[in-house]
């Protein structure tokens, strides 16, 4: 198999170093900035695309919709890394449909943070019942993360909106008490050189629960979507997320 690397920043670079030890062959990097030797193209296009079985994008937000519209006309199934674009999703799932498409995205496609994000749809479901229990979510990251809360912030939310129905919306960025107690509180920290770390808080009046996902690398991010573009090449056309990949690879029904 041969991918397109669309983007080469951090990501961009861990996945072409990381490719050969999943058989995958790097046959184009295409970034408008870079300028390594390694970039075969400077613009993302039919003819950039020539080579390449699948396209595996961490390029930018602003870049997200014109990329995946160019993916779907040229038929390069896509795995999509880039984060702070879900306001686009409409227009994305419509993409994708019209064209026929294949196309996986996750605002994180670590194989441990599918697993953990697996558990906290479960002490959703466990804490639903209890009134008693509150929960929130914190996330730190490096200081050169743009998107805040991160991705991985956000799909953790999702899965406790979706399973806790006391709570009904997010508060972003405020730590300590509130009275928006039907809001499902976010804080976000950017520091240093974290990779990332995201923490459930699951506390009541007797005790406290934590669960929590530490990225000590990003080749964990890398391999993921690595392992994502194998799977999706042999998926039928659809708009698939890292649920739909763990869920067909480790077994269980889809979140």
């Amino acid at each position: 198999m041969r991918i397109a690397i669309v983007g080469y920043g951090k990501m961009g670079r861990i996945i072409k170093n990381l490719a050969p030890e999943c058989g995958i062959e790097v046959s184009a990097i295409i970034d408008p900035a870079a300028e390594e030797k390694e970039i075969t193209s400077g613009t993302l296009s039919r003819e950039a695309l020539d080579t390449a079985d699948a396209a595996v994008d961490f390029s930018s937000p602003s870049a997200v919709a014109e990329n995946i519209r160019i993916y779907a006309e040229n038929g390069i199934p896509a795995v999509i890394g880039t984060t702070g674009w879900l306001d686009l999703l409409p227009e994305i799932r419509k993409t994708v449909c019209c064209n026929n498409a294949r196309l996986i995205y996750s605002g994180n496609f670590s194989i441990g943070v599918a697993l953990f994000l697996k558990l906290v749809e479960r002490a959703g479901e466990l804490i639903n019942p209890l009134s008693s229990f509150d929960i929130s979510i914190n996330e730190i990251h490096h200081r050169e993360k743009k998107d805040a809360p991160s991705g991985t912030a956000l799909m953790a939310a999702e899965k406790i909106l979706r399973t806790v129905d006391r709570k009904k919306g997010l508060q972003l960025g405020i730590s300590g008490n509130t009275e928006e107690k039907d809001l499902l509180n976010i804080t976000s920290e950017r520091v240093g050189y974290i990779p990332g770390i995201h923490t459930i808080t699951i506390d009541s009046p007797a005790d406290t629960i934590e669960i929590r996902h530490t990225a000590r690398t990003r080749e964990g991010f890398a391999d993921g979507a690595l392992k994502a573009a194998l799977w999706l090449i042999r998926q039928a056309p659809g708009l698939y997320t890292m649920d739909d990949f763990i869920s067909d690879s480790i077994g269980g029904r889809n979140a």
